[in-house]
Protein backbone atom coordinates (compact mmCIF):
# COMPACT_ATOMS: atom_id res chain seq x y z
CA UNK A 1 0.00 0.00 0.00
CA UNK A 2 1.19 3.24 -1.18
CA UNK A 3 0.33 6.75 0.69
CA UNK A 4 -0.42 9.98 -0.39
CA UNK A 5 2.87 12.07 -1.64
CA UNK A 6 1.57 14.62 0.62
CA UNK A 7 1.88 12.64 3.59
CA UNK A 8 5.64 11.74 4.35
CA UNK A 9 4.77 9.84 7.54
CA UNK A 10 6.92 6.93 7.52
CA UNK A 11 10.43 7.86 5.31
CA UNK A 12 12.27 10.40 8.13
CA UNK A 13 11.89 7.51 11.03
CA UNK A 14 14.09 4.72 12.36
CA UNK A 15 13.94 1.86 10.63
CA UNK A 16 11.72 0.18 14.04
CA UNK A 17 9.11 2.81 13.92
CA UNK A 18 8.52 2.22 10.19
CA UNK A 19 8.08 -1.16 10.52
CA UNK A 20 5.23 -0.56 12.76
CA UNK A 21 3.50 2.19 10.56
CA UNK A 22 3.59 -0.20 8.07
CA UNK A 23 2.34 -3.06 10.02
CA UNK A 24 -0.39 -1.28 12.05
CA UNK A 25 -1.88 0.23 8.47
CA UNK A 26 -1.99 -2.76 6.76
CA UNK A 27 -3.42 -4.58 9.57
CA UNK A 28 -6.44 -2.19 10.17
CA UNK A 29 -6.57 -1.85 6.36
CA UNK A 30 -7.38 -5.36 6.44
CA UNK A 31 -10.27 -5.56 9.29
CA UNK A 32 -11.84 -2.36 8.61
CA UNK A 33 -15.20 -3.87 7.68
CA UNK A 34 -15.77 -5.69 10.63
CA UNK A 35 -14.11 -2.97 12.75
CA UNK A 36 -16.83 -1.77 14.31
CA UNK A 37 -18.68 -4.44 14.69
CA UNK A 38 -15.90 -5.83 16.55
CA UNK A 39 -15.64 -2.97 18.91
CA UNK A 40 -19.72 -3.07 20.05
CA UNK A 41 -18.95 -6.53 20.57
CA UNK A 42 -15.76 -6.98 22.42
CA UNK A 43 -16.56 -3.67 24.62
CA UNK A 44 -20.21 -4.90 25.34
CA UNK A 45 -21.17 -1.51 24.11
CA UNK A 46 -19.22 0.09 26.86
CA UNK A 47 -17.36 1.78 24.29
CA UNK A 48 -20.06 4.09 23.64
CA UNK A 49 -20.15 5.37 26.77
CA UNK A 50 -16.72 6.37 27.70
CA UNK A 51 -16.02 7.95 24.49
CA UNK A 52 -19.34 10.18 25.09
CA UNK A 53 -17.13 11.21 28.38
CA UNK A 54 -14.25 11.96 26.08
CA UNK A 55 -15.94 14.11 24.40
CA UNK A 56 -17.29 16.24 27.04
CA UNK A 57 -13.97 17.11 27.93
CA UNK A 58 -12.83 17.43 24.47
CA UNK A 59 -15.37 20.26 24.10
CA UNK A 60 -15.47 21.92 27.62
CA UNK A 61 -14.04 24.96 26.26
CA UNK A 62 -15.85 25.36 23.07
CA UNK A 63 -13.12 24.76 20.95
CA UNK A 64 -13.71 26.14 17.47
CA UNK A 65 -11.53 23.54 15.69
CA UNK A 66 -11.19 20.15 16.63
CA UNK A 67 -8.79 17.22 15.57
CA UNK A 68 -9.10 13.94 15.98
CA UNK A 69 -6.31 12.06 15.35
CA UNK A 70 -6.01 8.35 14.39
CA UNK A 71 -9.64 8.54 13.71
CA UNK A 72 -10.41 5.41 12.28
CA UNK A 73 -14.25 4.70 10.99
CA UNK A 74 -14.50 8.11 12.41
CA UNK A 75 -16.57 7.12 15.81
CA UNK A 76 -14.98 9.78 18.37
CA UNK A 77 -14.81 12.69 15.48
CA UNK A 78 -18.58 11.98 14.67
CA UNK A 79 -19.57 12.37 18.54
CA UNK A 80 -17.71 15.27 18.63
CA UNK A 81 -19.20 17.12 15.54
CA UNK A 82 -22.74 15.51 17.13
CA UNK A 83 -21.75 17.48 20.09
CA UNK A 84 -20.92 20.48 18.80
CA UNK A 85 -22.06 21.17 15.88
CA UNK A 86 -21.07 24.62 15.11
CA UNK A 87 -17.39 23.42 15.39
CA UNK A 88 -15.61 22.41 12.27
CA UNK A 89 -14.10 18.75 13.23
CA UNK A 90 -11.20 17.33 11.48
CA UNK A 91 -10.15 13.48 11.33
CA UNK A 92 -7.12 12.13 10.54
CA UNK A 93 -5.96 8.74 9.85
CA UNK A 94 -3.06 7.16 7.56
CA UNK A 95 -5.60 4.25 6.95
CA UNK A 96 -7.68 5.08 3.56
CA UNK A 97 -10.18 1.96 4.27
CA UNK A 98 -10.87 3.24 7.55
CA UNK A 99 -11.46 6.73 6.56
CA UNK A 100 -13.82 5.29 3.23
CA UNK A 101 -15.94 3.90 6.06
CA UNK A 102 -15.67 6.99 8.11
CA UNK A 103 -17.13 8.69 5.36
CA UNK A 104 -19.89 6.48 4.62
CA UNK A 105 -21.02 7.22 8.48
CA UNK A 106 -20.45 10.87 7.97
CA UNK A 107 -23.17 10.65 5.11
CA UNK A 108 -25.68 8.66 6.51
CA UNK A 109 -25.95 10.56 9.86
CA UNK A 110 -25.77 13.99 7.96
CA UNK A 111 -22.69 15.76 9.49
CA UNK A 112 -19.60 17.43 8.19
CA UNK A 113 -16.59 16.17 9.13
CA UNK A 114 -13.31 16.58 6.98
CA UNK A 115 -11.72 13.33 7.16
CA UNK A 116 -8.31 13.38 5.68
CA UNK A 117 -5.05 10.99 4.98
CA UNK A 118 -2.57 12.19 7.47
CA UNK A 119 0.18 10.66 9.71
CA UNK A 120 0.24 11.19 13.39
CA UNK A 121 3.47 11.24 13.64
CA UNK A 122 3.87 14.36 11.37
CA UNK A 123 0.62 15.62 11.12
CA UNK A 124 -0.06 17.77 7.89
CA UNK A 125 -1.41 20.81 9.47
CA UNK A 126 0.04 24.41 10.45
CA UNK A 127 1.30 25.06 14.20
CA UNK A 128 -1.81 26.17 16.41
CA UNK A 129 -4.48 25.18 14.15
CA UNK A 130 -6.37 23.65 17.02
CA UNK A 131 -8.33 24.21 19.87
CA UNK A 132 -8.46 20.65 20.61
CA UNK A 133 -6.77 17.69 19.40
CA UNK A 134 -8.30 14.00 20.34
CA UNK A 135 -7.26 10.43 19.68
CA UNK A 136 -9.46 7.56 21.15
CA UNK A 137 -8.20 4.38 20.82
CA UNK A 138 -5.74 5.11 18.60
CA UNK A 139 -2.50 6.04 20.51
CA UNK A 140 -1.23 3.24 21.78
CA UNK A 141 -0.83 2.06 18.04
CA UNK A 142 1.97 5.18 17.64
CA UNK A 143 5.56 4.13 16.56
CA UNK A 144 6.98 7.01 19.18
CA UNK A 145 4.79 7.99 21.31
CA UNK A 146 7.04 11.17 22.36
CA UNK A 147 6.78 12.29 18.77
CA UNK A 148 2.73 11.36 18.56
CA UNK A 149 2.90 13.78 21.60
CA UNK A 150 5.08 16.69 20.19
CA UNK A 151 2.92 16.77 17.01
CA UNK A 152 -0.26 16.96 18.99
CA UNK A 153 1.37 19.65 21.13
CA UNK A 154 2.70 21.58 17.96
CA UNK A 155 -1.07 21.66 16.22
CA UNK A 156 -2.79 22.80 19.19
CA UNK A 157 -3.23 26.54 20.09
CA UNK A 158 -1.36 28.38 22.75
CA UNK A 159 -4.69 27.49 25.34
CA UNK A 160 -5.44 24.04 23.60
CA UNK A 161 -6.22 20.88 25.10
CA UNK A 162 -5.77 17.36 24.22
CA UNK A 163 -7.50 14.13 25.38
CA UNK A 164 -6.43 10.87 25.27
CA UNK A 165 -9.08 7.80 25.21
CA UNK A 166 -7.08 4.54 26.01
CA UNK A 167 -6.88 1.11 27.13
CA UNK A 168 -4.31 1.19 29.60
CA UNK A 169 -3.11 -2.28 30.95
CA UNK A 170 -5.36 -4.43 33.53
CA UNK A 171 -4.44 -3.47 36.96
CA UNK A 172 -3.42 -5.56 39.70
CA UNK A 173 -5.89 -7.66 41.66
CA UNK A 174 -9.15 -10.18 41.14
CA UNK A 175 -10.33 -7.82 38.12
CA UNK A 176 -7.82 -6.85 36.29
CA UNK A 177 -6.38 -10.77 36.32
CA UNK A 178 -9.79 -11.74 34.84
CA UNK A 179 -9.65 -8.94 32.57
CA UNK A 180 -5.90 -10.04 31.44
CA UNK A 181 -7.39 -13.44 30.66
CA UNK A 182 -10.06 -12.32 28.33
CA UNK A 183 -8.01 -10.29 26.82
CA UNK A 184 -5.48 -12.46 25.84
CA UNK A 185 -7.24 -15.69 25.78
CA UNK A 186 -10.61 -15.03 24.89
CA UNK A 187 -10.95 -11.74 22.65
CA UNK A 188 -8.90 -13.00 20.02
CA UNK A 189 -10.41 -15.81 19.65
CA UNK A 190 -13.60 -13.53 19.31
CA UNK A 191 -11.38 -11.19 16.85
CA UNK A 192 -10.35 -14.23 14.48
CA UNK A 193 -13.87 -15.89 14.03
CA UNK A 194 -15.83 -12.49 13.20
CA UNK A 195 -13.02 -10.68 11.54
CA UNK A 196 -11.31 -13.63 9.97
CA UNK A 197 -7.71 -11.95 11.14
CA UNK A 198 -6.34 -13.61 13.82
CA UNK A 199 -3.32 -11.67 13.82
CA UNK A 200 -5.05 -8.16 14.40
CA UNK A 201 -7.04 -9.32 17.57
CA UNK A 202 -3.39 -10.85 18.68
CA UNK A 203 -1.80 -7.78 18.41
CA UNK A 204 -4.63 -5.64 20.22
CA UNK A 205 -3.95 -7.44 23.63
CA UNK A 206 -0.53 -7.22 23.15
CA UNK A 207 -0.55 -3.12 22.47
CA UNK A 208 -2.62 -3.25 25.57
CA UNK A 209 0.03 -4.87 27.69
CA UNK A 210 2.75 -3.01 26.43
CA UNK A 211 0.83 0.26 26.66
CA UNK A 212 2.51 2.40 29.55
CA UNK A 213 0.69 2.93 32.81
CA UNK A 214 -1.55 6.14 33.10
CA UNK A 215 0.77 7.31 35.54
CA UNK A 216 3.30 7.11 33.10
CA UNK A 217 1.43 8.35 30.02
CA UNK A 218 0.39 11.48 32.47
CA UNK A 219 4.64 11.49 33.11
CA UNK A 220 5.01 11.67 28.96
CA UNK A 221 2.18 14.12 28.63
CA UNK A 222 4.03 16.49 31.51
CA UNK A 223 7.10 15.95 29.65
CA UNK A 224 5.95 17.20 26.39
CA UNK A 225 4.63 20.39 28.46
CA UNK A 226 0.72 19.67 29.35
CA UNK A 227 -0.55 20.23 32.55
CA UNK A 228 -1.83 16.64 33.18
CA UNK A 229 -5.30 14.91 34.80
CA UNK A 230 -6.69 11.65 34.40
CA UNK A 231 -9.20 9.16 35.40
CA UNK A 232 -10.23 5.65 34.75
CA UNK A 233 -13.36 4.18 33.62
CA UNK A 234 -14.93 1.02 34.42
CA UNK A 235 -12.82 -0.42 37.03
CA UNK A 236 -10.03 0.38 35.27
CA UNK A 237 -10.69 -0.76 31.83
CA UNK A 238 -10.10 2.59 30.23
CA UNK A 239 -8.80 5.81 31.41
CA UNK A 240 -9.52 9.16 29.89
CA UNK A 241 -6.18 11.54 30.05
CA UNK A 242 -6.59 15.82 29.58
CA UNK A 243 -3.84 17.64 28.95
CA UNK A 244 -4.08 21.34 28.41
CA UNK A 245 -1.42 23.71 27.08
CA UNK A 246 -2.08 26.76 28.46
Amino acid sequence: MTLPPQMPPVGDRPPEARDKGREVQAMFAAIAPRYDLLNRVLSLGVDRAWRREAAQEALALNPARVLDVATGTGDFALELKARAPGAEVVGSDFVPEMLALAREKARGRHLEVRLEEGDALNLPYPDGSFDSVTCAFGFRNFADYGQGLAEMWRVLTPAGRLVILEFPPPRRGLFGRVFRLYFQQVLPRIGALVSGNAGAYTYLPESVLAFPDPGRLAGLMHATGFRTRYRLLTFGIAAIHVGDKG
